[in-house]
């Protein structure tokens, strides 16, 4: 395993800092920080030992914006089909039909977590290497954004073999990689965690 770079956050740190990017500078993620960032996902907790997870790694501007367009018109229909709310939806609705948006946000790097699907918790497996790769990114001075709405796309027979994912694959976490146009973006603030029951001995 290669040595990781020195970091100045610690674990908590890290998480306190760690957000969603939505602007990339020009600037490209190279192969060995990407291979570092694999190597943190794979330390994840993993059900039985099972280890289910795969990954893709593009980093083909013209290949992952000609993904997005593949991407925009299955999420419309799926938000058409969903009860949402009517203003949350009318808003994605319309910034996914401007023809020059890429849902990538113009990130240089996408990396696809894939899950072996006869694992019976490959989708929880793939997902805690998710937060790790996020959580690397994020010390190491990456941004980095789950884009969810890819999902349909990435699952299409005709796209997984271009992208030279097996049927018994399923891709479950695309996220973006890069360097933030805006460093000074702060992390959105949470609620509180809602305690529902909280049982002691007596």
């Amino acid at each position: 395993m290669r040595p990781l770079q020195k970091v100045e956050m610690d674990v908590f740190e890290t998480m306190l800092a760690r957000r969603s990017v939505r602007g990339y500078k020009a600037q490209d993620v190279d192969q060995v920080t990407t291979h570092i960032l694999l190597e943190a996902a794979v330390r994840a907790p993993t059900a039985m030992h099972q280890e289910p997870w795969a990954f893709v790694i593009i980093q083909d501007r013209t290949l992952l914006s000609n993904l997005s367009d593949r991407a925009k018109p299955l999420f419309l229909a799926d938000i058409k089909t969903q009860q949402d709310s009517a203003e949350h939806a009318n808003h994605t609705m319309d910034v996914l039909s401007k023809p020059d948006f890429n849902i990538f946000y113009d990130a240089g790097t996408l990396i696809l977590i894939c899950g072996k699907t006869d694992a019976a918790s490959f989708s929880a497996d793939c997902w805690l290497a998710a937060e790790n790769l996020m959580l690397a990114a994020c010390a190491m001075g990456l941004g980095s954004c789950v884009i969810g709405c890819a999902i349909p796309v990435f699952n299409i027979s005709e796209v997984k073999a271009m992208l030279g994912i097996p049927n018994e694959f399923s891709v479950v976490a695309p996220i973006i990689l890069g360097f933030a146009e805006d460093e000074t973006v702060m992390p959105n603030p949470r609620k509180p965690p809602v305690i529902l029951t909280s049982l002691a001995a007596t």
